[in-house]
């Protein structure tokens, strides 16, 4: 019984490392993936939205878009400290582990040397022939011979496992030296991340204390902007409710559900089908503000609340239906630039923002193809469009929907 437990005392220690070697290199892989695409967001942020130094950017924007950078750097902080910390871990385990290996080595060569010292103290005294020749019968001569055979096969492995020990320390060092070295490389990479921080940060207060001098408040900037987000909201939720009652009006004109035709049930049965895999409705470009409520990201207790994503892309981006469908509306509203409506059965894709409009209400639309030209701001230089996802006339979040969004 004891004998079974020490088995499964050593099973269960070598099945742990190992469990805990395969969990270590899943956390740092996953965190320098995550560090990768903030260092690739953040190029995209000073690509798209801060390319244009020489446009005269409002001050109002210019906070806004230091604010997304800051938030990106932080978190790109926060994972190298992660990352460096678990690297930490490792050196430390590893440091633990080369010191035992080195006992180990010692102690074998000690035992090794001892045996060697004895066999030659043996041979010079008694000579194998001889000692096994004195033997008092064949049984003896035939354990002796055993033993013999036994004795040389153990010195034979015992000069195996100080090769195979030292090859293990030599592996050990090389991890080691691997581990410091990116723990340095990360490191140095947050020290040059936070000083570039402590300067954006720097420059954003500067641009806030100049708004606060000209009298201009944030918040209530950021009010005027919800306000007139959520007029536009409004329309296009009468859109919709309209466009719902008229395909019920031969049944339940109070319906809030589509009436659906077979055609448009395969049509928002594929649609559904393709969530995670929808194609982006540009085809460069990042996002810039979420779904739904959530804190403003310099005004902490401004409240904004988005039916859709907004993503920031290159200038004259060509906006790409992400579905099939038909053109449901295009929304003129006064002082914003259209939006356009397209259905996908009981599902609807907008798109806000649009500069010019290649389509008109009632076109088929196929998948990927062109149905306007992003509108750039001709002060700021910034193009932006707002994109949704609505089910019937819920609004739902388009990054669980979009390909890798």
């Amino acid at each position: 019984m004891i004998f079974i437990r020490l088995i499964l005392i050593v099973f269960l220690s070598s099945f742990m490392t190992t469990l805990n070697a395969q969990n270590y290199l899943e956390k740092q892989n996953q965190l320098e993936f995550q560090r990768k695409k903030l260092q690739d967001e953040i190029r995209q942020i000073n690509s798209l939205l801060f390319q244009n130094i020489k446009k005269e950017k409002s001050l109002i924007s210019q906070t806004e878009d230091l604010g997304l950078k800051i938030s990106v750097r932080m978190k790109l902080i926060a994972t190298n400290n992660k990352q460096a910390n678990i690297l930490q871990n490792q050196i430390n385990l590893n440091e633990r582990k080369r010191s035992n290996l080195s006992d180990e080595l010692k102690r074998l060569k000690n035992d090794y040397a001892k045996m060697i010292q004895n066999s030659y103290q043996s041979k010079s005294s008694k000579s194998r022939l001889m000692f096994l020749f004195s033997s008092e019968n064949f049984l003896q001569a035939y354990k002796r011979l055993q033993y013999l055979q036994q004795y040389s096969e153990y010195r034979i492995n015992q000069g195996k496992k100080i090769v195979e020990k030292a090859k293990t320390i030599e592996e050990t060092n090389g991890i080691l030296t691997n581990q410091r070295n990116k723990k340095k490389e990360i490191v140095n990479d947050n020290k040059q991340i936070k000083e570039v921080l402590e300067k954006e940060q720097r420059f954003q207060e500067d641009i806030i204390l100049s708004l606060k001098r000209k009298g201009i408040s944030l918040a209530s900037e950021i009010k005027k902007k919800q306000k007139r987000s959520a007029a536009i909201d409004l329309e296009i939720d009468r859109l919709i409710k309209e466009a719902i009652a008229e395909s019920n009006k031969n049944k339940d004109p109070l319906s809030n559900e589509f009436n659906l035709t077979p055609e448009l049930k395969t049509l928002s049965k594929n649609f559904v089908l393709n969530k995670g895999k929808l194609p982006w409705p540009v085809e460069k470009g990042i996002v810039i503000q979420d779904f739904g409520k959530q804190p403003h990201p310099i005004i902490k207790t401004a409240i904004i609340k988005s039916n859709g994503v907004t993503i920031a892309t290159v200038k004259n981006a060509s906006i790409r239906a992400v579905f099939n469908g038909e053109v449901m509306s295009i929304l003129s509203f006064k002082g914003s630039n259209p939006t356009i409506l397209i259905r996908h059965g009981n599902y609807i894709s907008t798109y806000k923002n649009i500069g010019k409009v290649f389509v008109k209400k009632g076109d088929e639309i196929l998948s990927k193809q062109v149905i306007g030209e992003a509108f750039t701001h001709p002060n700021s230089g910034k193009t932006t469009l707002q994109f949704g996802i609505f089910e019937g006339i819920k609004p739902i979040n388009p990054k669980t929907w979009i390909y890798k969004m």
